[in-house]
């Protein structure tokens, strides 16, 4: 009897923990609303700058002027994770996302509309701050990688759908209906995040704490790596629907669409490659993936080609992203992996935001296709700096 009971119980240690736990399945249902809501500005809201009387760097302010204030705010959620809670941390931040999103439609000025982003900008600090965390708290350390990209998936599949929503609501909706609905899909997340039993608020240990302690060390090489993608971003998100109806070429909606997919089909195994084999087998062929995108974009001649840069994209984006945050948490100690998300994601902000305010230089001076010049030019530059990573860790 008592050997039958150590074989089932080897037996059950030989099999990997569970990824699918409640708690698991609650911070992507999270993750998915509020990102559908998010998704659905990222289109619309340069027509609405449009509709105030904005220009194209007035476009790209807009759009990017969120992330420098969620950029601030991310190395104090990082604290707040480790010092009040998960909880105290999601939730402040998801109903500030509500709160400012379901305003856009009320401002009456592009000054109003700035301050509501600001606004916007410290909700969606803390509030993705916390969720990254939340996931690495949730998910097996061995599994990291593969649950890491199952997580991410819910924020693809609202990109899915997000954008091509955004898009047909403005046609039949008013801008003021639209952010609304925005709003109510954060108050979804909200009211789905209150139902995860959170991690609880460890002692810390006594250790000499820095004057400025905006970072975690162990996550800035992954995080300056994912700074020059994530300027791709700011280019696409900002200036593609633009772009595209300026080159006569149909179709932006399915472009977001095909993207989705191309992440979802790339969370099916670059995760599963991290966790067997590391970035090294997925970092450089995604990085490649997404510069013959962006060389895709600048050309652009059809519909064709902007399909094929799409799936190329998402494939690209969807290998490297997930494999660069599980990346920037396995070095971390554990009561510093709120710090070490907050450095991640401080640098996915800065990305987007100083991409989406450059190109509105690079578009008013050069034109359109140039943005996608520059962005491919800042994945090459993201690919060097890895390489040069390497080869110092193994000189």
């Amino acid at each position: 009897m008592g050997q039958s009971k150590q074989a089932e119980h080897a037996g059950t240690q030989g099999k990997p923990e569970k990824i699918w736990t409640k708690d698991f399945i609650f911070i992507c249902l999270a993750n998915f609303f509020v990102f559908l809501g998010f998704q659905m500005t990222l289109p619309t809201l340069p027509l609405f700058v449009e509709e105030l009387g904005g220009n194209d760097q007035l476009i790209g302010i807009v759009v990017g002027i969120f992330t420098f204030s969620a950029l601030l705010l991310r190395p104090y959620a990082g604290h707040a994770l480790e010092t009040k809670g998960r909880r105290y941390v999601y939730l402040i931040g998801l109903a500030i996302f509500v709160l400012s999103v379901g305003s856009f439609g009320f401002a009456a000025s592009l000054t109003l509309l700035l301050v509501i982003r600001i606004i916007q900008g410290i909700g969606w600090g803390f509030s993705t701050t916390a969720s990254g965390t939340i996931a690495t708290d949730i998910i097996p350390a061995k599994r990291r990688g593969e649950g890491m990209g199952y997580y991410g998936l819910s924020g693809n599949i609202a990109l899915a759908f997000g954008p091509t929503l955004g898009l047909a609501f403005v046609g039949v909706l008013s801008f003021q209906q639209l952010f609304l609905i925005c709003g109510a899909l954060g108050l979804t997340a909200l009211l789905l995040a209150r139902n995860i039993n959170y991690k609880k608020v460890e002692e810390q240990p006594v250790t000499e704490k820095r004057k400025w302690d905006v970072y975690e060390k162990s996550a800035l090489q992954p995080s300056l790596l994912l700074f020059f993608i994530t300027v791709t971003f700011g280019g696409i998100a900002s200036f593609l629907p633009i772009y595209a109806a300026q080159s006569n070429v149909t179709g932006i909606e399915w472009y977001f669409l095909l993207y989705a997919v191309a992440l979802l089909i790339s969370r099916t195994f670059a995760g599963r490659l991290y966790d067997q084999k590391g970035h090294r087998a997925v970092f450089i062929p995604g990085a490649l993936l997404i510069i013959a995108a962006m060389g895709l974009l600048a050309w652009l001649p059809n519909s064709l080609i902007l399909y094929a840069a799409a799936v190329l994209y998402g494939l690209g984006f969807g290998t490297v992203q997930p494999a660069l945050q599980a990346w920037s948490v396995k070095e971390a100690p554990a009561n510093r992996r709120g710090m070490a998300n907050a450095t991640f994601f401080s640098f996915f902000d800065l990305g987007v935001g100083i991409g989406a305010i450059t190109f509105g230089q690079v578009a008013h001076w050069l034109g359109y296709s140039s943005i996608y010049v520059v962005s491919a030019i800042s994945v090459f530059i993201s690919l060097l700096l890895y390489i040069s990573f390497i080869v110092r860790k193994t000189a």
